[in-house]
């Protein structure tokens, strides 16, 4: 056996145990607190609505675990049971080498990987959120959704693919760098022509209506000198129940997006102090600092994958007999999660830290007993769990615990 397919073998079973193992920890730990509401939230959190939310979570955290015994079957699939050789055979003896077959090598790959995953996804939506009544989709609606996945990820992703095969091919030594170049402006233009071109093929969005809410929407934008192209209503409800609003685009293409579900269900001063919190996010520059790190993150991957297609033993140890830039694009991209999930913890406290930031940000422009009680409502709505198990939490939760938010907002409370 291959050095470092004895290495690849020892962290994907690592990393799939840990995974399993922490997902297992989160069930029995929710499971041990389902009877019985935390004494903060007593007289505010119903039992039935926190035993929901336990066996809600039970539920999701079960099929969480399917998806990591999936995800590494089919890494093992491509990889050492030849599936990605097999692949690349078939393309090179159709279409002969080249970037047509580099193409349909890496297509291969994503469309078998989510025809995988589809059976998982379906069962997610009217399985699991069709049980705990938060579906309102379709079938055909879903096989719509599907259709057009399909669409904008072709018209998207196979001219960015292509760009890049060419470059790993034809542009020499430092292809890498091009083509992370090339990778920083196509997510700058994604992010610009997602608002009005990408989004609204999913949702209907309409410009808020005049009125109190409004109204306290616009002084608080005043407030805090920000600039949109308007305050827009999401058709959530079509799809789903769960509440949520956001921020889309950057420049003179940001808007401000309100799931109806979310209007419907906090009063004014509420869906106020939560757009403040999204208003943080803006302000305090936590999107261009992810952004940043992303396109770092991607300049380093791009460097290290220009170091690795070089070297033969990189794809025979991964089961890979006739090198090409498409395997190695692929194999690259298979393997490298299962490096990076150390990471994980370091990633899930910064985002963290953002919110905690974001919600001291709200408390200053909105009051901070308006987002707790926001915080709340979502969180019933929701159904999301008050006692998530801390180490799994501490690993992949990009948002605090419920009762450490609202904890330091009731601080602020106390204190401003």
């Amino acid at each position: 056996m291959h050095l470092f397919t004895a290495v690849f073998l020892i962290v994907l079973a690592a990393t799939s145990a840990t995974r399993l193992w922490l997902d297992l920890r989160h069930i029995r730990h929710v499971r041990a607190r389902r009877d019985a509401v935390p004494a903060e939230f007593s007289g505010v959190i119903e039992l039935a609505q926190h035993q929901k939310a336990a066996d809600y979570t039970v539920a999701k955290t079960r099929l969480a675990m399917a998806h990591t015994g999936l995800e590494a079957a089919l890494v093992l699939a491509f990889t050492l049971g030849g599936g990605l050789q097999a692949l690349s055979d078939l393309w090179v003896e159709g279409f002969g080498a080249g970037l047509a077959s580099g193409l349909g090598v890496i297509a291969s790959v994503v469309a078998i990987t989510s025809v995988a995953e589809l059976p998982l996804t379906a069962y997610r939506v009217f399985g699991i959120e069709s049980r705990f009544g938060f579906n309102r989709m379709t079938v055909a609606m879903f096989v719509s959704d599907l259709v057009k996945q399909l669409i904008v990820a072709a018209a998207l992703g196979l001219p960015i693919l292509l760009s890049v095969l060419w470059l790993m091919e034809k542009a020499g030594t430092y292809w890498w760098l091009y083509a992370w170049v090339v990778w920083v402006l196509f997510n700058l233009l994604v992010a610009a022509i997602y608002p009005p071109l990408i989004a609204p093929l999913f949702n209907k969005f309409t410009p808020l209506g005049d009125g109190e809410l409004k109204q306290r929407l616009e002084r608080l934008l005043a407030r805090c000198g920000f600039r949109s192209q308007g305050l827009y209503v999401m058709d959530s409800s079509r799809r789903s129940t769960h509440g949520n609003a956001y921020f889309t685009g950057f420049g003179r293409s940001k808007r401000i997006v309100l799931f109806d579900t979310l209007i419907s269900r906090l009063d004014p001063p509420e869906v106020e102090a939560v757009l403040a919190h999204e208003l943080g996010h803006y302000r305090l520059r936590h999107v261009v600092k992810r952004l940043a790190w992303s396109f770092a993150a991607s300049l380093v991957a791009l460097w290290l994958l220009g170091l690795l297609m070089e070297q033969d033993w990189f794809y025979a140890a991964l089961g890979v007999i006739t090198p090409s830039t498409a395997t190695a694009l692929a194999l690259f991209f298979l393997v490298l999660p299962l490096f990076l999930f150390p990471l994980r913890p370091l990633l899930a406290y910064y985002s963290r830290c953002h919110e905690y930031e974001a919600d001291a940000y709200a408390a200053k422009h909105a009051p901070a007993r308006s987002l707790v009680s926001a915080l709340l409502k979502l969180y019933k709505d929701n159904a999301a769990t008050l006692t998530p198990d801390p180490l799994r939490s501490a690993f992949y939760d990009s948002h605090p615990p419920v009762r450490l938010r609202i904890a330091r907002l009731q601080y602020a409370t106390d204190n401003g």
